[in-house]
């Protein structure tokens, strides 16, 4: 009997930390592994983060979300990390300078290391094959997206995410919008990783 008891003194508490333990990553956060360069200077390849679920997802916000459904290309488990450009009712644009507008505000992408960062791989090749400048409808129109734009507005329950390594970025540029139910949180870094304020606190 008391054998029993010590058994169940130490197996109950563990059970409900586990228990704990599992509620907490089902419905409050998640750890995510960076997989890739799409986000660097920012957070670089192998780096992990935490994914808050509950946070509140605002422009600029850095986010992970499940992307088998959203590119072609993603396999079943594939989990993506970008930040939002656009919320939704939001018009986007890019000029051929590399400026971001917004709600046609310019937006200072202070978050992107240089300028040549900025402009490089920022661009979609039109019908005529020549370098331009983007909206939304242009993208969605070259690039065939599975939710069409036509107003240059984000529809509701989408977001539109790029990589802030914008020459490398496999992103909403190219596979169009993420649907609100593929979200799985908003990414914050450790307060001893490097440019964690470009991750954790910036706004547009």
């Amino acid at each position: 009997m008391k054998t029993a008891k010590s058994i169940l003194s130490w197996v109950i508490p563990i059970a409900i930390g586990l228990i704990l333990a599992l509620l907490i990553r089902q419905f409050w956060f998640t750890m995510v592994r960076v997989d890739g360069s799409s986000m660097q200077p920012n957070l670089q390849n192998n780096e992990r983060v935490v994914a808050f679920k509950t946070s509140k997802i605002k422009a600029g916000s850095v986010v992970v979300f499940h992307a088998n459904g959203v590119d072609p290309q993603a396999a079943q488990k594939d989990v993506y990390v970008k930040r939002v450009i656009g919320m939704p009712g939001d018009s986007v644009r890019y000029t051929a300078k590399g400026q971001l507008y917004v709600n046609n505000k310019l937006v200072k992408q202070s978050y992107l290391k240089n300028n040549y960062q900025q402009t490089t791989g920022s661009f979609m090749a039109n019908s005529h094959s020549k370098f331009t400048g983007w909206t939304l409808t242009s993208l969605s129109h070259d690039q065939g997206w599975q939710k069409p734009v036509t107003t240059n507005k984000v529809p509701k329950g989408y977001y539109f995410v790029m990589g802030d390594h914008r020459s490398v970025s496999n992103d909403g540029r190219y596979w169009g919008l993420v649907p609100k139910s593929k979200m799985i949180g908003v990414v914050k870094a450790w307060p001893w990783q490097n440019r964690k304020q470009y991750v954790n606190n910036f706004q547009p």
